[in-house]
């Protein structure tokens, strides 16, 4: 495995999303990834996706709607993804600050870069690209732990997030012109179901 681009070819040979969304996460484009960026840190997917349908039986996914609730309330509904309360305070600051600088969700998606989420309290790198990625439409490459488990598996080692996120995105841009028809030359659907490719790969192995 020489690159990130022999990886990706590696992955699409084992059908690994047939039953997925299109750009894999959930709901993408939406405020909902968003929300889902925050309270699947330190759990598991599917405690997470108890915790959307709990939300979205109460009300839409709104900034507006988010950024309005009281932190008790919002707790009681996302905690089956833990860490509830500190959450839910996270959500309610985040919901009020993209309302307070970019007015709507919209808006956020042009407007919104890496920078002013990794400001933004209990945002990091993963939950920020996951972010640029899922809900903006933005070529960005999300690399996690299964990522650094499965090199790992291959010989790699990598300093930390951003060594790794270069390294996967370099292989791709590299080797963009073999790729572009494979996915309808647009990069940021060929980060989104790379990374997916791979998240599926490691749950299968558990």
């Amino acid at each position: 495995m020489n690159n990130s681009y022999e990886l990706l070819m590696w992955l699409r040979e084992k059908e690994l999303l047939k039953n997925s969304p299109k750009y894999w996460w959930p709901n993408a484009f939406t405020f909902e990834v968003v929300v889902g960026a925050i309270l699947t840190q330190n759990t598991k997917w599917e405690r997470v996706e108890e915790s959307l349908n709990a939300l979205k039986k109460e009300f839409p996914l709104t900034p507006q709607n988010i950024a309005s609730l009281d932190t008790w309330y919002l707790a009681s509904l996302i905690r089956p993804s833990g860490f509830y309360n500190q959450k839910a305070k996270r959500l309610i600051l985040l919901s009020q600050n993209i309302i307070k600088d970019f007015g709507d969700f919209e808006e956020f998606k042009l407007n919104v870069d890496r920078e002013w989420l990794l400001s933004q309290k209990g945002i990091g790198f993963e939950s920020a690209d996951s972010i640029l990625c899922y809900a903006c439409g933005r070529d960005v490459m999300v690399v996690d732990s299964y990522t650094n488990r499965l090199l790992r598996e291959f010989g790699y080692e990598f300093e930390g997030y951003e060594e790794l996120k270069e390294w996967m995105e370099r292989g791709i841009l590299e080797n963009w012109d073999k790729l572009r028809g494979l996915y309808e030359d647009n990069l940021n659907l060929c980060f989104a179901r790379f990374h997916g490719k791979i998240v599926e790969f490691m749950k299968g192995r558990r």
